[in-house]
């Protein structure tokens, strides 16, 4: 089962003392808005290296690893080039019969599941729990599930969040931004408007008959927005950009509009000179 290769796992590891790490591997997972308020569990599939099983990260049978007698067991080749007269240069190069390992395995001696590698891929799905709260960018390690090698200590996997576009909502820290259109009679009479939340609750946003809500008037609702970090039970706030439609011209009749006019505050009379003009407004292209 699962346990019983692990704990194969670290007996293997165990022969080998760790002097350098391993590389880190890093994945990113794209991940929604939903997810980072509601918190949640994705499994991600990855291949990765680990030692293997059955020449126990040898490469072949027991005593058959020898010296690379090219390099020595260095690993590198150093080659002199003439460059002029009473004039070398040293060449350092990888070994090509060890391929930089400084050691060699006979073919007939190989092991035939790694083929003399010492490391066979395996599948590995890993359970990333995304907490609420979560931002776009943070990463979560999980330490040592990297790839695996003899005598390094194995690398993290990181997984980076990537968080995906939302089409009502914006993020920006703890606070969550939305737009919301309002006709002009919602904005001087009042008006419930409902918004579904990330947890699918539905709240009314409420303006009373007399608060008038201009044009790119921004307001907010306080504890509707992102739950904060291993807070979970504090959030941040809803701000909301309110844009007012205004009607088409000529909606109203002129005896309308003049009952209209009366309904209103008053409009900011000039008084004309010979010296003025009038000009006209047109549509801008």
């Amino acid at each position: 089962g699962g346990g019983g290769r692990m704990q194969r796992e670290r007996r293997d590891l165990n022969k080998y003392p760790f002097s350098f790490a391993g590389k880190n591997v890093v994945h990113q997972l794209s991940v929604s808005l939903e997810d980072m308020y509601n918190g949640a569990m994705r499994k991600l599939a990855l291949q990765k290296n680990v030692i293997c099983d059955k020449c126990e990260g040898r490469g072949g049978k027991k005593g058959a690893v020898e010296c690379c007698p090219n390099c020595r067991g260095t690993g590198m080749q150093i080659r002199i080039h003439q460059i002029g007269p009473g004039m070398v240069q040293q060449i350092q190069s990888v070994c090509m019969e060890c391929q930089g390992h400084g050691e060699r395995i006979s073919p007939k001696d190989r092991c035939k599941s790694c083929t003399g590698r010492k490391i066979v891929r395996e599948k590995k799905i890993l359970e990333v729990h995304i907490d609420k709260g979560m931002k776009d960018g943070q990463k979560i390690t999980f330490h040592g599930e990297g790839d695996q090698e003899p005598g390094l200590e194995p690398g993290d996997i990181i997984i980076v969040l990537d968080q995906k576009d939302h089409s009502v909502f914006t993020r920006r820290d703890e606070d969550l931004l939305m737009s919301m259109d309002i006709q002009l009679v919602e904005a001087l009479c009042g008006f419930q408007k409902p918004v579904t939340t990330l947890d699918n609750r539905t709240i009314i946003i409420t303006s009373h008959p007399g608060q008038v809500v201009q044009h790119g008037a921004i307001k907010c609702v306080l504890n509707e927005g992102m739950p904060i970090y291993r807070r979970p039970y504090e959030k941040g706030r809803l701000i909301i950009e309110f844009r007012v439609n205004f009607p088409e011209s000529g909606f109203l009749s002129s005896d309308k509009l003049s009952l209209l006019e009366k309904l209103l505050p008053t409009r900011q009379e000039i008084e004309e000179t010979d010296e003025m003009e009038q000009v006209d407004l047109v549509d801008f292209d």
